[in-house]
């Protein structure tokens, strides 16, 4: 059987996509020295957010999701990132292929938050494998599963996720509201003159802020 062996080996920000897409390498290697045909890949990529350190404002941001920094020791769980299928061509000892995740820029998303609090450092990423291995043997072909067993770690640069953001939404971030509130944004923008939504709702902040005791 095929002895198979995964490792990330980096991440970059794509330029030329549709929507924001960060593009993984991941090198393949089979150790048995057996010719591979291909290869019909999963891969489910979790962020385990209990594996670094965070500063004050990032934890600031985080309280969202993982609650006061004192409950984190229970509340800083892994999440969800992508799964990515991926038809691997046939090789022998060693291949790459890259894994595009595309990066969601709704703050409601809580991936999207996650990544949106840091300001550097890396994201620890937990890769998991399953799929079909096709491979030929005595002129005979042979499947078989990838083990459950099989995962990658990798530290994605924060860096990385802003850039591909900002290809395409350069210092903008989405956020959804209802309606009704889009409606009641818009006629307090009317009635100001004000150009855009960004200084609309900098205007609500600062009388908000003018109100405080």
């Amino acid at each position: 059987m095929a002895e198979l062996s995964f490792e990330c080996t980096g991440g970059r920000a794509e330029r030329y996509s549709a929507m924001p897409t960060v593009v993984l390498t991941l090198r393949i290697s089979e150790t048995s020295g057996q010719r591979i045909d291909a290869i019909a890949l999963r891969c489910q990529i979790r962020i385990e957010p209990n594996r670094r350190r965070y500063t004050d404002a990032e934890a600031s941001r985080l309280e969202d999701l993982f609650g006061q920094p004192s409950r984190w020791a229970d509340t800083l769980k892994p999440m969800q990132l992508a799964t990515v299928p991926v038809m691997v061509p046939g090789f022998r000892g060693a291949t790459e292929v890259e894994l595009p995740i595309m990066c969601g820029y709704d703050l409601e998303i809580a991936s999207t938050k996650y990544f949106n609090a840091l300001d550097s450092g890396e994201t620890p990423l937990l890769l998991l494998f399953s799929g079909t291995v096709f491979a030929s043997r005595e002129h005979r072909l042979s499947v078989q599963q990838v083990p459950w067993s099989k995962e990658a770690s990798y530290r994605l640069p924060a860096s990385v996720w802003r850039a591909a953001v900002d290809v395409h939404f350069p210092n903008s971030a989405y956020i959804t509201m209802s309606r009704q509130t889009l409606d009641a944004l818009q006629q307090f923008k009317s009635r100001r003159a004000l150009p855009t939504w960004d200084s609309a709702v900098s205007a609500l902040l600062a009388e908000a802020a003018e109100r405080q005791p």
